[in-house]
């Protein structure tokens, strides 16, 4: 695969030196939730979903979070910016294992680009609390189902957030998909600093 920067990328056996942090922000820009259905004017990027993640999960936290756990959550679908797609989880069950293998080696390759930590089983159980709100939550106001449709035909068992945490840090209409730039900026701007945060060692707080 060519990326933004000229660099290449091989899917099969991805190298964890092979992109950039501006290719990652850029690719996930570029990649749409929710089969790139929108009830806005543009579909709504991982990359804008991933910073709500994060917001979800600092917001719940007692304490400051580690550099740690905020750099898993905002990479937590980082290998979608490689596969091109977010893949909707009923055809990701149909495509089956050779689509879960592929995947799985590129997340691996972000997970030793950036020092991930394993996922611990409370660490994913906060992890998964923050993603399902905010896949209720955006399956609403971004992409038009009901709540009650969120329930009964996704599946989706969490509330509804009504207060976008994104527009409280960003500014802008609330729910609204970014262009893809400014996603991309964001994404990008977000990763530096937790680079540099984990890079510089814990501060006092860190949960």
């Amino acid at each position: 695969m060519r990326l933004p920067s000229g660099a290449h990328l091989d899917l099969i056996n991805p190298a964890p030196d092979a992109w950039t942090d501006r290719d990652l922000a850029v690719r996930l820009s570029r990649t749409a939730r929710w089969g790139g259905e929108s009830a806005w004017h543009l579909p709504l990027s991982v990359a804008q979903h991933s910073l709500l993640v994060l917001e979800l999960r600092r917001s719940a936290s007692p304490g400051l979070l580690s550099a740690d756990d905020e750099l898993l959550e905002l990479l937590h679908d980082a290998e979608e910016a490689f596969l091109g797609f977010d893949c909707i989880s009923p055809l990701k069950a149909v495509l089956g294992e050779p689509f879960r293998a592929v995947a799985n080696r590129l997340m691996q390759a972000v997970a030793r680009r950036y020092h991930l930590p394993p996922w611990t089983p409370e660490r994913h159980r906060l992890h998964k609390l923050a993603d399902t709100a905010a896949a209720a939550s955006e399956a609403v106001h971004c992409v038009g189902w009901t709540h009650a449709e969120v329930r009964g035909i996704l599946g989706i068992d969490a509330s509804v957030i009504e207060t976008d945490p994104l527009a409280a840090r960003y500014g802008g209409t609330p729910w609204e998909p970014w262009p893809l730039d400014v996603a991309a900026q964001r994404f990008h701007d977000a990763l530096q600093t937790l680079i540099a945060r984990r890079d510089a060692g814990p501060m006092p707080g860190d949960a």
